[in-house]
């Protein structure tokens, strides 16, 4: 399939997606947005992919919502770019749905975050499983600036990712977060050189990619939905992932015959 404002390419069992609107730092578009749902729903379902790496051209990774798609209102501001009212018109609002792309997505995904992620466009970096950025990497969460209370999942993924107090403090203070901070507050899980970005983040993708598929399926399900549970509820969901995972008998016997004869595992999905 071809897009309009992505480039998505496979790299062995990895898709890249790279938004391409390098020009306006990647916002989002109503263009970006369509093509960034079709691209991940894709990776969804083709059964050779097993997992997805997102970034952006240039020098953004995406800077939040395209502010140049209207004209400005009557005190001169500027409105973002909204897509016809029908397309609003469900419980979740136009970016919403981009939280909900990723957030279901069974197979891992990976952000790496080769500039200013702010806004939406930090939101969707937090949609990921995981963060890998550089020296480079910016975060900012723009929406008290712009008279807005967070969107596009900020406020579900942000506390959950580094702690309430610290969320409070990047959404009421709208201040900007280098790559350092951010690898400090747990934004980013890995800091490499900006040269070696892309590359760190296919070299993780691919070692997750080598993993049985249906037991990295279960156990993404399973740290998802334990994040809010009491301990019962939590060890009931990780038997019923167990039980899930092991649907692949061909893939239990692999890992155990891998490591008998001490050889690297050849997993198949079956």
């Amino acid at each position: 399939m071809d897009y309009e404002f992505l480039t998505y390419e496979r790299r062995d069992q990895v898709a890249l997606i790279t938004l391409n609107r390098p020009d306006r730092l990647n916002a989002l578009s109503r263009g970006l947005q369509e093509d960034q749902r079709a691209a991940v729903r894709a990776a969804e379902e083709d059964d050779t992919i097993r997992a997805v790496v997102i970034t952006g051209a240039g020098r953004g990774f995406c800077a939040g919502a395209d502010l140049s798609g209207r004209p400005p209102s009557a005190n001169g501001d500027a409105e973002p770019e909204t897509p016809p009212q029908g397309d609003r018109l469900d419980e979740y609002g136009w970016v919403g749905r981009q939280a909900i792309s990723l957030y279901r997505m069974t197979k891992p995904t990976i952000a790496a975050v080769n500039g200013v992620a702010a806004g939406a466009g930090m939101s969707m970096a937090l949609a990921c499983d995981m963060r890998v950025g550089s020296d480079q990497s910016r975060f900012k969460t723009v929406f008290i600036e712009r008279s807005l209370s967070p969107d596009s999942g900020m406020s579900f993924f942000l506390p959950r990712i580094i702690g309430y107090s610290r969320a409070a403090d990047l959404i009421f203070t709208s201040r900007s977060v280098d790559g350092e901070e951010a690898y400090r507050l747990g934004l980013l899980d890995r800091l490499v050189p900006h040269e070696r970005l892309i590359d760190e983040a296919l070299e993780v993708a691919n070692q997750i990619a080598g993993w049985p598929p249906m037991a990295m399926r279960s156990a993404k399900r399973v740290i998802q939905r334990n994040l809010d549970l009491n301990l019962e509820d939590a060890l009931r969901e990780e038997y019923h992932g167990l039980g899930y995972a092991r649907r692949a008998p061909n893939d239990v016997k692999e890992s155990r015959a891998s490591f008998v004869e001490k050889r690297a595992p050849r997993f198949t999905g079956s």
